[in-house]
Protein backbone atom coordinates (compact mmCIF):
# COMPACT_ATOMS: atom_id res chain seq x y z
CA UNK A 1 0.00 0.00 0.00
CA UNK A 2 1.46 3.85 -0.89
CA UNK A 3 2.42 5.74 1.87
CA UNK A 4 0.11 8.96 2.57
CA UNK A 5 1.73 12.00 3.09
CA UNK A 6 -0.83 13.18 5.96
CA UNK A 7 -2.51 15.47 2.86
CA UNK A 8 -4.65 13.03 1.42
CA UNK A 9 -2.05 12.42 -1.34
CA UNK A 10 0.83 9.09 -1.65
CA UNK A 11 4.58 9.93 -1.55
CA UNK A 12 4.52 8.65 -5.32
CA UNK A 13 2.32 11.01 -6.27
CA UNK A 14 4.23 14.05 -4.73
CA UNK A 15 7.45 12.38 -5.98
CA UNK A 16 5.60 12.28 -9.58
CA UNK A 17 4.70 16.42 -9.03
CA UNK A 18 7.68 17.24 -8.04
CA UNK A 19 9.21 15.29 -11.25
CA UNK A 20 6.16 17.25 -13.55
CA UNK A 21 6.60 20.93 -11.73
CA UNK A 22 11.44 20.33 -13.18
CA UNK A 23 9.89 20.37 -16.72
CA UNK A 24 8.43 23.87 -16.85
CA UNK A 25 11.95 25.10 -15.39
CA UNK A 26 14.12 23.83 -18.33
CA UNK A 27 15.05 25.89 -20.91
CA UNK A 28 12.92 24.84 -24.67
CA UNK A 29 16.03 25.90 -26.42
CA UNK A 30 20.01 26.50 -26.09
CA UNK A 31 21.39 28.95 -24.60
CA UNK A 32 22.53 31.70 -27.04
CA UNK A 33 25.68 33.06 -25.06
CA UNK A 34 25.17 36.59 -24.22
CA UNK A 35 22.28 37.62 -26.66
CA UNK A 36 25.01 40.67 -28.03
CA UNK A 37 26.35 39.90 -31.49
CA UNK A 38 28.83 41.93 -33.11
CA UNK A 39 28.33 45.32 -34.37
CA UNK A 40 30.27 48.58 -35.99
CA UNK A 41 32.36 49.27 -32.80
CA UNK A 42 33.78 45.66 -32.49
CA UNK A 43 34.88 45.84 -36.58
CA UNK A 44 36.28 49.38 -35.84
CA UNK A 45 38.32 47.66 -32.37
CA UNK A 46 39.83 44.95 -35.07
CA UNK A 47 40.87 47.50 -37.82
CA UNK A 48 42.56 49.68 -35.65
CA UNK A 49 44.33 46.88 -33.77
CA UNK A 50 45.45 46.14 -36.89
CA UNK A 51 46.60 49.05 -38.45
CA UNK A 52 48.74 50.49 -35.48
CA UNK A 53 50.68 46.75 -35.05
CA UNK A 54 52.76 44.90 -37.20
CA UNK A 55 52.83 41.31 -38.18
CA UNK A 56 49.21 40.69 -36.88
CA UNK A 57 47.49 37.49 -37.01
CA UNK A 58 44.04 36.61 -36.84
CA UNK A 59 42.49 33.51 -35.11
CA UNK A 60 38.50 32.60 -34.97
CA UNK A 61 37.39 31.32 -31.94
CA UNK A 62 33.90 29.24 -32.26
CA UNK A 63 30.71 29.94 -30.68
CA UNK A 64 30.62 28.78 -26.99
CA UNK A 65 27.44 28.14 -24.56
CA UNK A 66 29.20 31.38 -22.94
CA UNK A 67 30.34 33.56 -25.59
CA UNK A 68 29.80 34.29 -29.38
CA UNK A 69 32.32 33.12 -32.40
CA UNK A 70 35.13 35.85 -31.43
CA UNK A 71 38.17 37.31 -34.02
CA UNK A 72 41.41 37.08 -31.41
CA UNK A 73 43.91 39.47 -32.99
CA UNK A 74 47.72 38.62 -32.43
CA UNK A 75 50.35 41.25 -32.59
CA UNK A 76 54.43 39.96 -33.78
CA UNK A 77 54.69 40.54 -29.91
CA UNK A 78 52.02 38.56 -28.48
CA UNK A 79 49.64 41.92 -27.48
CA UNK A 80 46.49 40.42 -28.78
CA UNK A 81 42.36 41.79 -28.40
CA UNK A 82 39.16 40.10 -29.25
CA UNK A 83 35.96 40.89 -30.51
CA UNK A 84 32.64 39.28 -31.24
CA UNK A 85 31.75 38.69 -35.00
CA UNK A 86 28.91 37.09 -36.63
CA UNK A 87 29.99 34.34 -37.56
CA UNK A 88 33.32 31.90 -38.87
CA UNK A 89 32.41 33.45 -42.03
CA UNK A 90 32.17 37.12 -40.95
CA UNK A 91 35.30 36.95 -39.43
CA UNK A 92 36.90 35.65 -43.22
CA UNK A 93 35.58 38.27 -44.94
CA UNK A 94 36.98 40.76 -42.51
CA UNK A 95 40.44 39.62 -42.67
CA UNK A 96 40.55 39.03 -46.65
CA UNK A 97 39.50 42.81 -46.41
CA UNK A 98 42.55 43.91 -44.82
CA UNK A 99 44.66 40.88 -46.22
CA UNK A 100 45.31 39.61 -42.78
CA UNK A 101 46.20 36.07 -42.16
CA UNK A 102 43.13 33.98 -40.58
CA UNK A 103 43.54 30.50 -38.67
CA UNK A 104 40.54 28.34 -36.88
CA UNK A 105 42.00 28.36 -33.37
CA UNK A 106 40.67 24.90 -33.05
CA UNK A 107 43.39 23.50 -35.71
CA UNK A 108 46.46 25.88 -34.72
CA UNK A 109 46.38 26.31 -31.00
CA UNK A 110 47.08 29.97 -29.15
CA UNK A 111 50.49 31.43 -30.26
CA UNK A 112 53.27 31.15 -28.24
CA UNK A 113 53.83 34.35 -28.20
CA UNK A 114 50.48 35.26 -27.04
CA UNK A 115 51.19 33.35 -23.81
CA UNK A 116 54.83 35.17 -23.52
CA UNK A 117 53.28 38.36 -23.71
CA UNK A 118 50.70 37.58 -21.40
CA UNK A 119 53.61 36.12 -18.94
CA UNK A 120 55.35 39.62 -19.21
CA UNK A 121 52.16 41.20 -18.47
CA UNK A 122 51.68 39.23 -15.22
CA UNK A 123 55.00 39.83 -13.80
CA UNK A 124 55.10 43.56 -14.66
CA UNK A 125 55.29 45.72 -11.62
CA UNK A 126 51.76 47.23 -10.75
CA UNK A 127 51.97 51.45 -11.22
Amino acid sequence: MPENTGRGRTLTAVKREECGVAWFRRRREPSRGSGRTADRADFEHLAEFFRSRRGVEGFIEPKTTVTETTLLLVAHDGEWTRRRVDSPEGARRFAHQLAMPIYDIRLMGYPQRMRDYNERQKRRPAS
